[in-house]
């Protein structure tokens, strides 16, 4: 699976805090995802790790103050610079955040920030008090105002033994804002997706509800995917415990009228909408104050139909006449493309993602899926066994060419 970091040449500055041991993991990871990744220690910073720990996780070589003065070094600082795609200093101290604020370039890292014209990220890291500092205050608002991206600190319990704000954020959060800032240039860039996703649940009483087993997960992966083609992206989310993907805009729903309601509010400016949620096609037609106990009975429970969103959504768009690329899932357990096909068409879709939701390796609450996706020219797209990070990726780029959309740094 190809991903924003894919190939991507990142410079990580590592310099001396004790939370510099958190940057070997952050250098281990964006190299699993693809990235080149150079590593530049300051004199401070290689005192916490050696060199050898990022050559080793990166498969490159870890440059040091040494590295300035050898023989390439009045040229290292430009290669490296200007091959950069991203800039980020992770863990960030006071002193360099002065220095860089100030343009003082004393060591290779500094240096080679002055001389990059990528865009750079910062983790600070450094006892609370001198965070809290006025000067660090004033240095750090003079990089944003630069546009650099500042992540943290947050709070917590501090190298010094006491608690504040100055804790390094984790390599897990620094990863998903390098993410984010190598999606910006996608092919989605400034367009709008709307995507639903996870189950709905509808109250019977205040504790007990009737439900589903979906899990979110493609929905997610759908947003995260819609995110790394540079796009805007609205996550209207049933009930769930996955971590909202960075970037997206969530919205907390429930039922699937509320799912209705926030829909349709969200299509005006929208390019595409995707429909992954499974939403409720019946809910109880009253709802109990309190909850119905065992000793009262309870002999049955009247449903009536929930609102058809896509067909509403169909309604919207025949009315004001926007164009809008609508995609539909059809989650089955028999007669899976007959059903589907007969969906694409009722509800006007440009696509439809079919799966078959009796498989024990796809559909609900897993991590893979094997979909058959149709669209309304009649075509017919059948992906094997894949994650549903994959399927999402096959259906964005579906949808870019919906758009006539091309170019683009594309993951």
């Amino acid at each position: 699976m190809i991903t924003p970091f894919h190939k991507k040449r990142i410079v990580l500055g590592i310099t001396g805090s004790i939370a510099a041991y958190k940057a070997a993991d952050l250098a281990s990871k964006l190299a699993q995802n693809g990235a080149f990744v150079d590593v530049i220690l300051t004199q401070a910073g290689a005192r916490f790790v050696a060199p050898l720990t990022f050559q080793s996780v990166t498969g490159q070589p870890a440059y040091t103050e040494d590295d300035l003065w050898g023989a390439q070094g009045h040229i290292q600082h430009i290669g490296l610079a200007h091959k950069a795609d991203l800039l980020v200093i992770s863990p960030i101290t006071a002193n360099t955040i002065a220095k860089l604020a100030h343009g003082i370039a004393d060591n290779l890292l500094t240096v080679t920030s002055l001389a990059a014209r990528c865009p750079l990220i910062i983790a600070p890291a450094m006892d609370g008090g001198m965070f809290e500092n006025p000067a660090t205050q004033a240095n750090l608002e003079i990089l944003h105002q630069r546009g650099t991206t500042i992540i943290g600190p947050k709070e917590g319990h501090l190298a010094s033994g006491l608690s504040g704000i100055g804790r390094m954020e984790e390599p897990s959060v620094i990863l998903g804002h390098i993410r984010q800032a190598l999606s910006q240039r996608g092919p989605l860039k400034g367009k709008k997706i709307v995507i639903t996703a996870g189950k709905t649940f509808e109250p019977i009483d205040p504790v007990r509800g009737l439900t589903n087993r979906s899990s979110g997960k493609q929905g997610y992966a759908l947003t995260q995917a819609a995110l790394d083609l540079g796009a805007e992206v609205e996550l209207i989310s049933g009930p769930t415990n996955l971590a909202t993907p960075l970037g997206a805009h969530r919205i907390k729903v429930q039922t699937a009228v509320e799912m209705r309601d926030e829909v349709i509010k969200a299509l005006p400016g929208t390019s595409a909408l995707i429909m992954a949620a499974a939403v409720a096609d019946f809910r109880p037609s009253s709802t109990a104050d309190h909850k119905v106990k065992k000793v009262d009975g309870l002999s049955a429970i009247q449903l009536e139909p929930n609102p058809d969103i896509l067909n509403e959504v169909l309604v919207v768009k025949e009315r004001i006449g926007f164009p809008l690329v609508s995609v539909g899932f059809a989650a089955e357990s028999k007669d899976l493309l007959s059903n589907a096909q007969r969906k694409l068409e009722e509800k006007q879709l440009d696509l439809i993602v079919a799966n078959d939701i009796s498989a024990a390796d796809a559909g609900f609450a897993v991590d893979t899926n094997r979909v058959t996706i149709l669209d309304a020219g009649g075509g017919k797209e059948v992906l094997p066994l894949i994650s549903k990070a994959e399927v999402a990726q096959f259906v964005l780029q579906r949808i870019v060419g919906l758009l006539g959309l091309s170019g683009g740094d594309q993951p």
